[in-house]
């Protein structure tokens, strides 16, 4: 199994003409991953990548069979009408890479989706992979890269940080532990798919035994993490590192969502919370694979 991406997702690429879209359609169809078709407004009736193109997202589903999932590569002020036209059209899954996104732009996006059945990772995000079975947006950069990287196995990586989620997953690999999925949730203070949701995902996949998390200040999506835990509804080992510890009161950390705002969201809450429930907490970020490691022996989990 995988979470959100595996060969069974039929995906379009909203901006597939433009240089990020077309960039990236190419990683995602050489990493194996079913790219059915594009939309760019004007530029239909045409092909790229031997992909056919439509003005609009109704066009291509009513064209194109079984489309479930797209990846939108927009400017920012474009996104929340690509998002509502991609949902509107029952599309079920959406991976918004775009930064930038106005808030209350997100809050729309989240209220059509939650009342169509849909999800979606992002903004801000790198998007995320399932080592061996497909990718959705620039995860590893180049096909040939991600697949030298990252090393299939059992562990899954969620992270609030783009540059981070692929440093974690390429040294992990790097020190033989393999690789389930791999979830950058995105930079922003409002995402589709926080921490807690995709710790959930992970606890309903088979071919996860372990996850590595790694957290910031600002949010409280680590605390929720650690109520999981501590209501029984994620049970598999979680390996956490939180970033931002010498940042102050308001204070931002290397994203939006990271900012600290009187006692909440702090390094300390974080950390406190989580080794409350019998988190693994990582000091230091190089220590990362040595306590995976530690942590996949003592259990006896394969990774």
């Amino acid at each position: 199994m995988a979470i959100l991406i595996n060969e069974e997702n039929r995906v379009l690429v909203q901006g597939i003409t433009g240089r990020e879209g077309l960039t990236r359609a190419k990683l995602m169809m050489e990493y194996g991953t079913k790219v059915v078709a594009g939309v760019t407004p004007g530029k239909g009736n045409q092909t790229v990548l031997e992909v056919p193109v439509f003005d609009t997202v109704k066009e291509a589903t009513e064209n194109v069979a079984g489309i479930n999932t797209s990846v939108i590569f927009v400017p920012a002020p474009l996104v929340k009408n690509a998002a509502l036209e991609a949902i509107d059209a029952g599309i079920k899954l959406l991976v918004i890479v775009p930064d930038r996104v106005p808030m209350y732009d997100v809050l729309e996006i989240a209220h059509a989706a939650e009342q169509n059945g849909a999800r979606f990772v992002g903004p801000n995000t790198l998007g995320l992979l399932s080592v061996g079975k497909g990718v959705l947006g620039m995860i590893g950069g180049r096909a040939e890269t991600a697949r030298q990287w990252f090393r299939k196995g059992h562990v899954g990586v969620t992270s609030r940080s783009g540059g981070i989620t692929s440093s974690i997953s390429y040294y992990l690999s790097r020190s033989g532990i393999g690789l389930s999925s791999i979830v950058h949730v995105g930079g922003d203070g409002i995402v589709g798919t926080p921490h807690p949701e995709v710790i959930k995902l992970f606890q309903d996949d088979d071919d996860t035994n372990a996850v590595v998390m790694f957290g910031e200040i600002g949010t409280t999506q680590e605390e929720q993490v650690a109520d999981l835990i501590e209501s029984g509804k994620f049970t598999k080992p979680l390996i956490a590192f939180i970033g931002g510890k010498a940042a102050k009161s308001g204070t931002r950390f290397s994203h939006a969502g990271a900012i600290v705002e009187g006692n909440r969201g702090t390094h300390e809450s974080k950390v406190r919370r989580l080794r409350e429930v019998g988190a693994h907490i990582v000091e230091h970020f190089d220590d990362i694979p040595k306590v995976t490691r530690e942590v996949l022996d003592d259990l006896n989990l394969q990774s």
